[in-house]
């Protein structure tokens, strides 16, 4: 089954990982932020090594966004980002996993302080999903 991990954050400055640049997550111990960092890397690496891992990237500023809307018949592009919104769309983990469980298991570790994470079902031609 494949889903999608979505990360919302606002980094100030925009920049990655997100959380070297969140509020909330800059306000804990340098120790704690140290440890989160490591055992991040551990649970991609645990994903890599058991095949859950596809793909994932991080995003660039929302600023430097175009927005494409269907008006008058075309498309018109405009500047980014998509909404003046306090989350804006950081980045995302494509993962394939045995099952919905498993997905909110791993979703779950990927929260962190200042991030919402957004676990999806990846859908496929036909409308099914994973």
């Amino acid at each position: 089954m494949k889903f999608v991990i979505l990360i919302h954050s606002n980094p100030q400055p925009w920049g990655h990982p997100t959380g070297d640049y969140v509020a909330e997550n800059l306000a804990l111990p340098t120790e704690q932020r140290e440890q989160m960092n490591t055992d991040f890397d551990a649970l991609l690496a645990e994903m890599e090594a058991k095949g859950e891992l596809v793909a994932g990237e991080a995003l660039a500023d929302p600023a430097t966004s175009k927005l494409y809307r269907w008006q008058s018949g075309k498309p018109v592009a405009t500047d980014g980002p998509y909404a003046e919104s306090k989350e804006q769309f950081a980045g995302f983990f494509m993962i394939d996993v045995a099952t919905r469980e498993r997905a909110e298991e791993l979703a779950a570790r990927f929260s962190g302080p200042g991030e919402t994470i957004e676990l999806r079902p990846a859908m496929w031609p036909g409308g099914d999903e994973g």
